[in-house]
């Protein structure tokens, strides 16, 4: 049977492990950063009730939200360029789909699922911002595109940033779902070095020690930038004479 448990080989695929972490943040970092772009519109749309948007937009939250990511992933990956090659035969498009990296649509998959759960935490934190806030910008001669911005925003990130920090964690997990279409994240390195070396067990211990490592820092960093944000809350806030 050999030995229950390899450490000179457990201690050996930290290495290889670490090679791969940019690419696991590199996902994560993307599809937040492009998350929080479209959660906010999304939001908006929501609040303000526009007409078409806003129920286009309550739908897409709720399929996005109803259906797994890796059905979403898989939908990405062959719908996408089926998509493109549709238009491709009936507009004369000249995009080479056999040409876009897996990673393009690992991207695309991860924003829209993320989205769909910031839109909901932004519009909260917005709605959780007292009207009279606006109401006094306004009074005090800001647009209101003005007064969302340099009023209700900076309020309602005190109130999401902690939502935002757990959806970044989960973000970074979910990322070894990559895999599934051949990016070669902190997962699919991990299934490779298991299966170069028949000691699976060794090395999902050093993957879920990596994570873990991942996760630490980045709750560390979002504690870190909560407790800078409250220092300030209130100070950009309109008060009414």
């Amino acid at each position: 049977m050999g030995n229950l448990f390899d450490f000179p080989f457990f201690l050996s695929t930290f290495g290889d492990l670490a090679r791969v972490v940019p690419v696991t943040l590199k996902i994560a970092a993307v599809a937040m950063l492009a998350s929080l772009a479209a959660g906010l519109a999304v939001a908006l749309a929501r609040i303000y009730k526009v007409p078409v948007l806003s129920q286009a937009a309550a739908a897409y939250v709720s399929f996005a939200r109803g259906t797994p990511m890796l059905v979403q992933i898989y939908l990405s990956y062959y719908g996408i360029p089926l998509a493109m090659q549709f238009l491709q035969e009936k507009y004369g498009w000249t995009v080479d789909v056999s040409g876009i990296p897996a990673i393009v649509f690992i991207y695309f998959a991860f924003t829209f699922n993320v989205a769909a759960y910031l839109s909901e935490t932004i519009r909260a934190a917005i709605l959780a911002v007292d009207k009279g806030q606006m109401e006094a910008a306004l009074s005090v001669g800001m647009s209101s595109l003005e007064g969302m911005r340099r009023i209700v925003l900076p309020q309602a990130l005190a109130v999401a940033l902690p939502s935002f920090g757990n959806t970044a964690i989960a973000l970074v997990k979910d990322t070894s779902l990559a895999f599934m279409i051949s990016v070669v994240e902190l997962m699919g390195e991990a299934k490779i070095l298991g299966a170069r070396g028949l000691r699976f067990f060794e090395v999902y211990v050093a993957v879920a020690l990596v994570y873990w490592g991942v996760c630490i820092i980045i709750e560390r960093l979002v504690a870190a930038a909560e407790k800078r944000v409250r220092r300030f809350e209130g100070q950009s806030a309109v008060r009414p004479a």
